[in-house]
């Protein structure tokens, strides 16, 4: 076990984004912060989930996704869509239709995706996808995954 692993591991910037999926019956989202550019050409992204995540079993149904950038104002809608305890998580959002998943209408940006292939991470699920859609929404600053402090309870994690 690394010493301090949760104060270290919060030196690795990344922003927080609220992905959503759709099954064609079915929609849900939760909240991300590992989420990275991969390739130009073509233009993929990949993300992690858990596998046992609710969002991960409609992703493998339904291949897609759509990945929605936080402003650094949004932390209520981080917390709200990190928890699993509740039935309807886009209850009460605003939603714009696109051409793959929804996307979060008030967040800074969107990336519409068709996901290319999954590999293994350890206690995760890589997804690399494809953007075929993406446009900036709003003006603002991201929101990072260091201001969030322990959110995800992650520092039992580790």
């Amino acid at each position: 076990m690394i010493k301090n692993a949760t104060a270290i591991c919060k030196h690795i910037t990344h922003g927080v984004y609220i992905i959503s999926v759709d099954n064609g019956k079915q929609k849900n989202a939760f909240t991300a912060a590992w989420v990275m550019q991969v390739s130009f050409d073509p233009l993929l992204i990949c993300f992690s989930i858990n596998p046992q995540n609710h969002s991960y079993k409609l992703l493998q149904e339904g291949g897609i996704c759509c990945i929605s950038v936080l402003d650094n104002e949004q932390y209520p809608a981080a917390e709200h869509f990190g928890k699993s305890d509740i039935k309807d998580k886009m209850a009460d959002f605003l939603w714009l239709e696109t051409t793959k998943a929804p996307a979060l209408a008030d967040s800074l940006a969107y990336f519409d995706c068709q996901v290319d292939h999954y590999s293994d991470a350890g206690d995760h699920k890589l997804v690399v996808c494809r953007v075929v859609d993406a446009a900036i929404l709003n003006d603002g600053d991201p929101m990072l995954y260091n201001d969030t402090d322990d959110m995800d309870n992650s520092d039992e994690l580790y």
